[in-house]
C-alpha cells in the first residue's frame, strides 16, 4: 500500500502532494514501482495533530481519488475517520476505507455496509491529538488483539461482511517504542484473529529511537526491516512511503517462502 498524503501537515511528506497534479504524478510513480494499492489521506494523523473539517477533507481527497480512478486500475483506499468523507470518496471511485478510529463515527458502519466497501479497522487509544499521552499497557499485544476483535464484531453486527474486514494493530498510535516492537514481534497473535492484517510502520518515530535519533528521511532501513518482519509473520498489506524498495523486500521474502527464483 503506497501512502499518498494530500495534506499540508503529515509527519513525513506534509505539503509535498497537496496539489492534485503532484499527487497524481507521485501515485503514478508508486504504481510503476509496484504498489498494489494507493491509500489517499486528507487529514494528518501524526501525534498531536488537530482534526480537519469534513468539507476540507473532501476538497482534498475527492479530486485526487477521481483522477486516480480514471487513470489506474489499482485499488484505492481513503484514509478517513468520517463517514461523510468515506461516502464521497467511495462515490469518487475509492474501493475501501482505512479507518484509524475503528468506526468511532457512529455513521461509519452504516456507510460501509450500504456501499459494500471493505474496511481497515485500526487500533488507536484516544485520538491523534491525545494518543501518546498514555502508552502504558499490561500486555500491549493482548489488549490490542482484544480491541480489534471487538471492532470486527461490531462491524459485522452492523452488516459489514467478515470478508470485507481488515485489521491494523496501529503501530505508532498510542504505543511506546517498546510496545511497537512487541506488536511486530508477536504479530502472529493479531493474524490469528482471522482477518487480513495491515501493518504501517514506515518512517515512524519509534524507528528514530531504534536508529539512534535518525530523522524521518533517514529511517529507510528500519522501515524495510519492519516491512520484512511483518510480511514474514503474516501481514497481508504493508503501508509504506518507499514503495520500490519495499516491493523488492517483499518479493525476496516470497521467493524465500517458495524456495525458488
Amino acid at each position: 500500500m503506497g501512502i499518498l498524503n494530500v495534506t499540508p501537515d503529515s509527519f513525513s511528506d506534509g505539503g509535498r502532494f497537496d496539489d492534485p497534479e503532484r499527487a497524481l504524478r507521485h501515485a503514478a510513480g508508486m504504481v510503476e514501482d509496484g504498489a498494489g494499492l494507493i491509500d489517499v489521506g486528507g487529514e494528518s494523523t501524526r501525534p498531536g495533530s488537530a482534526p480537519v473539517g469534513a468539507e476540507e477533507e473532501i476538497r482534498r481527497v475527492v479530486p485526487v481519488i477521481a483522477a486516480l480512478r480514471a487513470r489506474f486500475d489499482v485499488p484505492i483506499s481513503v484514509d478517513t475517520v468520517k463517514a461523510e468523507v468515506a461516502r464521497r470518496a467511495l462515490e469518487a471511485g475509492a474501493d475501501l476505507v482505512n479507518d484509524v478510529s475503528a468506526l468511532a463515527d457512529p455513521a461509519m458502519p452504516q456507510a460501509l455496509a450500504r456501499s459494500g466497501a471493505a474496511a481497515i479497522l485500526m487500533h488507536m487509544r484516544g485520538t491523534p491529538a491525545t494518543m501518546q499521552l498514555d502508552t502504558r499497557y499490561r500486555d500491549v499485544v493482548a489488549e490490542v488483539a482484544a480491541a480489534l476483535r471487538g471492532a470486527a464484531r461490531r462491524a459485522q453486527e452492523a452488516g459489514i461482511a467478515g470478508a470485507k474486514i481488515l485489521l491494523d494493530p496501529g503501530i505508532g498510535f498510542g504505543k511506546s517504542p517498546e510496545g511497537n516492537l512487541e506488536l511486530l514481534r508477536r504479530l502472529p497473535e493479531i493474524v490469528a484473529l482471522g482477518h487480513p492484517v495491515v501493518v504501517g510502520a514506515s518512517r515512524k518515530s519509534f524507528l528514530g529511537a531504534v536508529l539512534g535519533g535518525a530523522p524521518v528521511d533517514r529511517r529507510l532501513e528500519g522501515s524495510l526491516a519492519c516491512a520484512a518482519v511483518a510480511a514474514w509473520l503474516g501481514a497481508r498489506i504493508v503501508r509504506v512511503h518507499d514503495v520500490r524498495e519495499t516491493v523488492r523486500v517483499v518479493r525476496t521474502i516470497d521467493a524465500i517462502r517458495a524456495a525458488t527464483v
